[in-house]
């Protein structure tokens, strides 16, 4: 395998491994800019991970998995949303508790059902989402040298959800900055009391922030289960959720930097992918959990040398109490 052949597969598995980490970012991206800070996102992954699998095994379609994922990941989003906004509840104590029940619930329900430890049945056929193939790829990678090689194998051959991630970050950077609605979003994240006082509702546009919240933690977690996996696993989400917050912390809460740190993440797991068993000149072989580590050890990296200098919604955090 060339150098060029090598990057572009790196590449490819670079942009597979960062979509659940996109979708967790642009939800965490939308409810923080409303002003409801969110650590829950690991959990709704994991439970629209669990629904999406077993929808798709009792139907046999990848799509009624994803809507079944989403679905659930919405159920939970609002579950979260009433604590925190109707309640004016504790919202790192309410998104602790959704990543416990999602933990907890999907490997309960999973273990009585299929009797599997929690994990469901392999799908396979139309109960998976398959790879499209883009117009063009098959020729440009013999036509066009280079260029049609990077298209063929980078951007072609994905499954549906990974090409609505992408559009969920034009979608959400679209709507957040040149929309009325998303002006009103950001605005209740900075000041909702000058929002109440035009006559907004402010939990109506928290609740509608959490709410797009769990769609697209709902598009991440079906893709892990029914496009990037054959099945759920119980805590298949690994951490993403986390890393998916840190992307946004170091992105500053922009849409376009937080893709950009989510494809860094995916990059640095592609590249510990490809170096488990090498044996590095002057190191030797690297044992694998070093290896595997890289990803949450730039985590850290990045939180600490940007947490200081990111700058969060001034109403992040704070639930708001109407003035009498």
């Amino acid at each position: 395998m060339n150098l060029l052949q090598t990057i572009a597969v790196v590449l490819d598995s670079t942009v597979r491994l960062s979509i659940p980490l996109i979708c967790a970012a642009m939800a965490g991206l939308w409810s923080e800019k409303a002003g409801v800070v969110d650590i829950g996102l690991e959990g709704k992954m994991l439970i629209a991970a669990f629904a999406a699998a077993v929808a798709a095994h009792v139907s046999g379609s990848a799509w009624a998995g994803l809507g079944a994922g989403i679905l659930a990941s919405v159920a939970l989003a609002l579950l979260h949303g009433f604590a925190a906004i109707t309640w004016r509840g504790n919202q790192i104590v309410s998104g602790v508790a959704v990543n416990m029940l999602a933990a907890g619930l999907a490997v309960v329900l999973g273990n009585a059902w299929y009797g599997q430890g929690g994990r469901t049945p392999p799908l396979d056929g139309a109960a998976r989402f398959g790879e499209l193939a883009l117009p063009f790829a098959q020729g440009a990678r013999t036509h066009v040298p280079g260029l049609g090689l990077i298209y063929d194998e980078v951007i072609s051959g994905h499954a549906a959800p990974a090409y609505l991630a992408f559009a969920c970050v034009l979608a959400t950077a679209f709507l957040l900055k040149r929309t009325r609605f998303g002006l009103r979003i950001r605005a209740v994240g900075e000041n909702p009391a000058a929002v109440d006082a035009a006559g907004i509702s402010v939990a109506g546009l928290r609740y509608a922030a959490v709410a797009i919240c769990g769609l697209l933690c709902g598009l991440g977690g079906t893709y892990l289960a029914v496009a990037q996996s054959a099945g759920f696993l119980p805590q298949m989400t690994a951490g993403r959720g986390f890393i998916a917050l840190a992307a946004v912390i170091f992105a500053n809460w922009r849409p376009w930097r937080a893709l950009g740190a989510c494809l860094l993440f995916g990059l640095l797991d592609a590249v510990a992918i490809r170096l488990q068993g090498v044996s590095l000149p002057g190191i030797g072989l690297v044992p694998v959990e070093a290896i595997q580590a890289l990803p949450y050890l730039m985590t850290i990296v990045l939180l600490a040398g940007f947490i200081g200098k990111a700058t969060p919604p001034k109403a992040s955090g704070t639930p708001y109490v109407k003035e009498r």
